[in-house]
């Protein structure tokens, strides 16, 4: 299962059924769970500039599409999938089923929790915490550097659960934004956004409750919006959002 042309390092440890396409480049210190596939011209491993930071461990059933960078010192759990040409720093620790979109950036020391999605274009600052069931939209960038440029100063953002980040807004180094709330597409967030509320606007201000938007086809509100969202998620967490809701959808 490993192309002619891939570089693997023997020391690398590859778990039943890896497959390795073309070009790609896996160093020693890799530890692919079985199942995972690697597309082309990948790089898995990739030394760190801070010296040895550990080995880069991503689980089974995994997907890594062609022309995507990890470097060493990170742990990824099952069924994580890259779009495209992503770049994934050190220092990441990410549970189950990680999505992260073609060009994305993710620039290391950060967690994510079970089933995050982030779209592509998506810029993850050192030093972030991005909770379970979070959404990220496509250009949404989350800073670091409260005077940039600065050196040793740096603080990531807050993602809390469930909540949504949407299309090109920024989200300011150390704001907290909170669980099942929304940031507004475009929005410039400064301070910290209450749970379940919506925060809208350059500068971004806090608009009110989250459920107070309204599905377009009149059906119910549009957030918290595992009511009515399930794709893609395991029965057993849909169960849960169900019983939350009194499998009601509203």
């Amino acid at each position: 299962m490993i192309h002619p042309t891939a570089l693997v390092d023997p020391a690398a440890r590859l778990g039943d059924g890896v497959e390795v396409g073309p070009f790609s480049i896996v160093h020693g210190d890799v530890e692919l769970g079985e199942g995972t596939v690697v597309g082309s011209h990948c790089e898995l491993g990739h030394p760190a500039a801070g010296g040895d930071v550990g080995p880069l461990r991503i689980g089974p059933g995994s997907l890594i599409r062609s022309h995507s960078l990890f470097y060493a010192g990170s742990t990824f759990g099952p069924g994580l999938q890259t779009g495209h040409r992503v770049t994934i720093r050190e220092g990441i620790e990410a549970a189950e089923d990680l999505r992260v979109g073609t060009l994305g950036d993710l620039q290391g020391d950060t967690s994510f929790g079970r089933h995050v999605r982030l779209h592509s274009n998506v810029h993850v600052g050192r030093g972030s915490t991005v909770g379970e069931f979070v959404w990220i939209f496509p250009y949404v960038v989350l800073t670091n550097d409260p005077h940039p440029p600065s050196d040793g100063f740096h603080v990531g953002a807050t993602i809390e659960r469930f909540a949504v980040v949407a299309t090109s807004s920024v989200v300011l180094p150390g704001v907290r934004v909170g669980e099942g709330s929304l940031v507004a597409a475009h929005a410039l967030v400064r301070e910290d956004v209450p749970p379940g509320t919506i925060c809208a606007g350059v500068p971004g201000k806090v608009r009110g409750p989250v459920d107070r938007i309204p599905l377009g086809d009149g059906s119910g509100p549009a957030y918290p919006w595992r009511r009515h969202f399930h794709r893609g998620y395991p029965e057993d967490v849909v169960r849960d959002w169900d019983a939350e809701f009194d499998g009601t959808g509203v």
